[in-house]
């Protein structure tokens, strides 16, 4: 079993440091290769995403990504910019469906923003389409304006686009997915005002019928979405939805488990090969400083496991290892509250060590 190791920017290299760790107390036989992405990368080859780097996450079963990113690049032209190393990572692997799973643990029903009761035993899995959609549609730039209210103005524009095929194999994966939980899809789509989402819809609406009668299926608008995330969260079993919606749902969704330092995600292609990275950025403003949750990357670890690598028993020691460490009251500052005990990114790592023992 062959991991990439690209930690990346920011918090990146301290939180992969702690789930590396507790990989290797599970005594299990990887080769682990680590390679520079992201802003690290450019300024030590000049390119976010280095072709070595590239042909090292090509050829491993999986990539444990840490974060990419930091105010000092934003002046870099776009392409040449850390974030382009997710993207490219994306399209050269295929990676086009994203978990994101948002579960509220019992001990940190506290932490989060909403009331314990709108919360507790919450568990939403949101799968996003991750490689079309308008991050990725062409045509795409700046020009002068030809037309509008304001012809002749300087515009920027990108598009929107989706494939049948594409929300297809998408479709597929929510509902295989629903089908080992609890038999339950929401589809979010903008079908309303998009013609891109009128045909998600319609494109959900066929495979569900031709191919997955045993689920139950309903549609909402992102808007709407948006709103009964925080509303009434635990309605809501396996979320679908296209590449933009997704990315700004999850990170709501993310919040209500009562910190964003708590959210691992897998990025799969349709060989189960996988990229695992938590669902937060880099965080230069406290990079260094030994107090950002690694959580979200250790639990990113045990996806990886299930997900790419066949060992469904080592995810499960590393998910029970950090619920006994939550249960003894061990806090990274961002989830810490009154009568537990703060600890730091390290001291965290090595409790998760120690439980998975």
């Amino acid at each position: 079993m062959k991991i990439a190791i690209l930690p990346g920017d920011g918090i990146g290299t301290e939180i992969v440091a702690e789930a590396v760790k507790v990989l290797k107390a599970l005594d299990l036989k990887f080769e682990l290769e680590e390679a520079k992405v992201g802003g690290a990368a450019y300024d030590a080859h000049g390119h976010p995403l280095p072709e070595a780097t590239l042909k090292l996450a090509k050829e491993s079963d999986a990539i444990l990504f840490g974060a990419v990113g930091d105010w000092k690049y934003d002046k870099l032209d776009r392409p040449l910019r850390p974030e382009q190393a997710s993207l490219g990572l994306r399209k050269h692997l295929g990676l086009f469906a994203n978990f994101r799973p948002a579960i509220c643990y019992e001990q940190l029903t506290h932490a989060s923003s909403l009331k314990p009761e709108l919360v507790a035993g919450l568990d939403i899995l949101i799968i996003r389409e991750l490689t079309g959609d308008i991050y990725f549609g062409q045509p795409r730039g700046r020009r002068v304006s030809p037309d509008g209210h304001f012809p002749g103005a300087e515009e920027a524009f990108d598009t929107m686009r989706y494939t049948r095929p594409e929300i297809e194999r998408i479709a597929r994966v929510a509902f295989e997915a629903a089908r080992k939980r609890g038999k339950r899809v929401t589809s979010v789509d903008k079908a309303n005002v998009l013609e891109t989402f009128q045909l998600w819809k319609d494109v959900v609406t066929e495979v569900h019928a031709k191919e997955y009668a045993d689920i139950a299926l309903d549609h909402m608008y992102v808007d709407n979405a948006a709103m009964q995330l925080v509303k009434e969260p635990k309605r809501f079993d396996v979320v679908v939805t296209g590449n933009m919606f997704g990315d700004i749902l999850s990170d709501e969704a993310s919040m209500l488990t009562g910190s964003i330092g708590m959210l691992p995600s897998a990025s799969l292609n349709d060989k189960k090969q996988g990229l695992y990275e938590p669902s937060h950025g880099s965080a230069p403003d406290i990079a260094g400083k030994g107090v950002a949750n690694p959580l979200a990357t250790i639990l990113s670890a045990a996806m990886m496991l299930r997900f790419s690598l066949n060992q469904p028993e080592a995810a499960d020691r590393i998910e029970a290892a950090v619920k006994k460490v939550l249960a003894q009251g061990l806090r990274t500052p961002d989830i810490y509250s009154e009568g537990t005990t703060k600890v730091g990114t390290r001291e965290m790592g090595d409790a998760v060590v120690k439980a998975v023992g």
